[in-house]
């Protein structure tokens, strides 16, 4: 099975990279949705997990390779990985989302720029890395030659939690970055990383989370990260228990619709295990996905 699915966005090749899987509570997804509604849509184990993927986004770029997001990584412990059914193992100790840079033909050491959406443990956590033959089990960048960049707000936020955030938010995943200079702080509502990849604030499951939009050739292509983190999510009312201001997604999540419809853009969700994403129509009742491309 191949790990990648490929896209053409203008001049720009994007690849949705399947980086390993995590089961999390169907009830905490789907928020203040009845279970009896949502199981339609997804079944859950008898543990009421659901089975999720993590997909970050590689941009072949003319400044160079740019990763959206980094999956969980290889660091957590076996209970971690237990109660969060993480099944993200890849070759010679690392995970799947450098199998999938390997299908590609690339190896970490290629990636220039690494664009943390949030800085939660399963968009963020393969940032860094431990070396499965170093004894001294040392935390060390996952990108040697990359550059990482995160909102200036989020990293303010997730380096200050309380208790209902402190799990979602490791420092592991950042602090030798830091150490190391290699942590690059952006500020602003918007802003662009590199022509034709621009990022946009979108307050709610974050009071800063960030949204990618790949604009080139007269194409669009959104990568919504935990604002829509699914396809079954698409409904306006259809919001994560996890979002720390659920009425904040509504509104972001609106304001996307309005302009993904208007311009055609497609999407790629970074947590449906089923479908990678497609294109937003408006429906009968609200925004709907056209040309769905499955999860291969």
């Amino acid at each position: 099975m191949s790990r990648v699915t490929t896209l053409d966005v203008g001049g720009l090749r994007v690849h949705a990279l399947h980086a390993g899987v995590q089961h999390l509570d169907g009830g905490a997804m789907f928020g203040v949705v009845p279970k009896p509604l949502w199981q339609r849509r997804i079944t859950p184990d008898d543990r009421n997990r659901i089975r999720l993927a993590m997909r970050p986004l590689l941009i072949e770029h003319p400044d160079g390779l740019l990763l959206v997001d980094s999956g969980l990584g290889n660091k957590e412990n076996p209970k971690f990985r237990d109660i969060y059914g993480v099944e993200n193992a890849g070759a010679d100790g690392r995970t799947a989302l450098e199998d999938a840079l390997a299908e590609l033909g690339h190896r970490p050491e290629d990636i220039r720029i690494v664009l943390s959406t949030h800085l939660h443990f399963d968009h963020a956590g393969g940032n860094t890395w431990i070396p499965a033959d170093d004894p001294e089990a040392r935390v060390l960048p996952a990108f040697p030659n990359a550059r990482y960049i995160a909102h200036r707000r989020e990293f303010e936020y997730a380096t200050h939690t309380n208790e209902r955030t402190a799990a979602s938010y490791l420092p592991h995943n950042w602090e030798v970055l830091q150490e190391r200079g290699l942590l690059e702080l952006i500020d602003g509502p918007a802003g662009t990383i590199v022509p034709g990849v621009r990022v946009m604030i979108t307050p709610g499951h974050t009071p800063w989370h960030m949204v990618v939009l790949i604009e080139d050739g007269g194409e669009g292509l959104l990568y919504p990260a935990d604002t829509v983190p699914t396809a079954h999510h698409l409904p306006l009312p259809w919001i994560m228990g996890y979002d720390v201001e659920p009425i904040r997604t509504l509104n972001s999540k609106r304001a996307l619709y309005t302009r993904g419809v208007a311009e055609g853009w497609r999407v790629v969700f970074e947590h449906d295990a089923d479908t990678v994403g497609g294109r937003l129509v408006q429906g009968e009742r609200g925004v709907e996905l056209a040309e769905v491309i499955a999860a291969g």
